[in-house]
């Protein structure tokens, strides 16, 4: 999910900060000196109707059964009355939409932005920091890795809506009937390609997506990679490392081999491979379990889910997705706006009120209402798994090492256009990810922002 965002350069300012960090925040903790507009270009506290009588604030988001939501807040409270607007998702002109807005100073007071780009927004100034009415009570219902992916430099940026572990979806009447082991391991998941290739050389238990760099992203998350930190008042822009050279080889090799498919993800193709059998597995996220089920409803009791496979056998993940609620810079009703997105993130009444537009599998952020959702979902179409129970343990499971970098736009842009064309035979995994780092450095420093080493 490529977001390309158009922006101004902006001068680099040095901070300096003697504050001490708890371990969760070490990783960001550098992240105000090198993004600068942290406290700089960021919205500040100021003056906010939402202390006192009734207010009005606006809200501009896309998600699935938002308006059922916003219907409901308004008519349970007297002191905040939202006005909601739908724009186009994300990478579909919502973004662009955002971020002209914020330039014309007619922008809403909350938007949605998923956890990916808001480095790329908090960058440019185009977000309040809402460290003060983020309280330590709320963050504690909440996921530590979510919180942490919205805690840029010690300073809170977003409210966590929800988060998106990995999963592995996979069809169990074909698994069983040719007896392939389900993979722990990326080690098994090649052997079991490679066996459900033999069985039926149409057969394919996974894709690669090419137009999806977030799900190669959340592969090399999930191996230990750390493609952005900082170094001194400098950006420490890192693709080459380690983790993410055995992830491009391994998938390399999945691809050169044909032990999987490359089809744009839930493309006419992909899905057309579902509906067939010829595509029997699915990496994906959490939500993934409903829109797998919306595909292939006839395909009801022959699906299951697992746990990503990993590199040891150990439990480990990154995250596919997930989004936050934002107030953006020139709010001047940030307390009205974030007990809104607090509301849609913590009550019950808001996450029933979301699921009466039609069902999902997506992942609360807060643990409270994970027992809502998973009311909510019906599983025989997994033969009554328990889904969520799954999705506890894969979240627990996520990494805490990483940071998504400040141009997330340019580098997801990048990647899709060579993976696109890797995936043809025109270059490889490898060349796709140097190309994508090249990008991203270029973009930093049209920015005005120092790259360490560069």
């Amino acid at each position: 999910m490529s977001r390309v965002m158009s922006s101004a350069k902006r001068r680099v300012k040095k901070r300096t900060t003697t504050r001490s960090w708890g371990r969760r925040s070490l990783a960001l903790a550098g992240t105000a000196t090198a993004l600068a507009v942290l406290a700089g270009c960021g919205g500040g506290g100021g003056s906010d109707a939402g202390d006192g009588g009734p207010v009005t604030i606006t809200y501009w988001g896309w998600t699935k059964g938002t308006e059922q939501t916003v219907d409901r807040f308004n008519a349970t409270h007297d002191d905040i009355t939202v006005k909601y607007e739908e724009i186009p998702a994300g990478g579909a002109g919502g973004y662009a939409k955002i971020s002209n807005a914020v330039k014309a100073g007619n922008a809403p007071d909350l938007v949605s932005i998923e956890y990916p780009s808001l480095p790329e927004f908090v960058s440019q100034g185009a977000l309040k920091d809402i460290s003060p009415y983020v309280t330590g009570a709320l963050k504690k219902k909440l996921l530590p890795q979510a919180v942490e992916l919205t805690t840029l430099g010690g300073r809170n940026w977003a409210v966590p809506f929800d988060a998106a572990p990995q999963m592995y979806y996979y069809r169990k009447d074909f698994f069983d009937r040719h007896k392939i082991k389900v993979p722990k391991t990326w080690a098994d998941f090649r052997t079991a390609a490679a066996a459900a290739k033999k069985a039926d050389p149409k057969a394919r238990i996974g894709t690669f997506f090419p137009d999806d760099p977030t799900t190669f992203e959340a592969m090399v998350w999930q191996a230990g990679a750390r493609w952005f930190a900082t170094q001194g008042d400098a950006w420490k822009v890192d693709t080459g490392d380690p983790a993410t050279k055995k992830v491009t080889a391994y998938w390399q090799g999945l691809l050169d081999d044909g032990l999987i498919n490359s089809a744009t993800s839930f493309s006419p193709g992909w899905t057309h491979a579902l509906k067939a059998g010829d595509t029997v597995g699915y990496l994906g996220a959490s939500w993934g379990a409903g829109v797998l089920k919306g595909l292939v409803p006839d395909q009801s009791g022959k699906w299951a889910a697992a746990p990503m496979p990993t590199w040891d056998g150990k439990p480990a993940g990154g995250m596919l997705g997930g989004s936050t609620w934002a107030v953006t810079k020139d709010s001047e009703q940030a307390a009205a706006a974030v007990k809104f997105a607090t509301w849609m993130s913590t009550s019950p009444d808001a996450v029933k009120a979301r699921l009466s537009s039609g069902e999902s599998s997506a992942y609360p952020a807060a643990k409270a209402l994970r027992p809502v959702a998973k009311k909510a979902f019906d599983a025989r179409f997994y033969g009554d798994l328990d889904l969520f129970g799954l999705f506890d343990r894969s979240a627990a499971a996520i990494g805490q090492h990483w940071a998504w970098g400040p141009t997330g736009g340019t580098t997801n842009a990048a990647l899709k256009d060579a993976f696109g064309k890797a995936a043809d035979g025109d270059g490889t995994l490898a060349d796709a990810v140097r190309a994508a780092e090249d990008a991203t450095v270029r973009e930093m420093h049209k920015r005005g922002l120092k790259v360490a080493g560069r």
